[in-house]
């Protein structure tokens, strides 16, 4: 389970300004995502996200992730 810092959710809030990707892992699987907003969601924190080549929207449970980082 991701614990994010106050640096982490810093970093997580610029890549959502900004636009820059972020790698979320969860269950040993990595993926890239495109950062939109976060949001709480039945008292879970949630990404809300799109796929950087489909445009695919996604939600992704900070709960449920191993590691969140931001992509340089």
């Amino acid at each position: 389970m991701a614990q994010l810092t106050v640096r982490g959710y810093d970093a997580l809030e610029n890549a959502i300004r900004d636009g820059i990707r972020i790698t979320v892992r969860r269950r040993g699987t990595s993926i890239v995502v495109i950062p939109l907003r976060l949001a709480l969601k039945n008292r879970r924190e949630a990404i809300e996200a799109r796929h950087p080549t489909t445009g695919q929207p996604l939600t992704l449970w900070v709960d449920e992730a191993d590691s969140i980082e931001v992509v340089k």
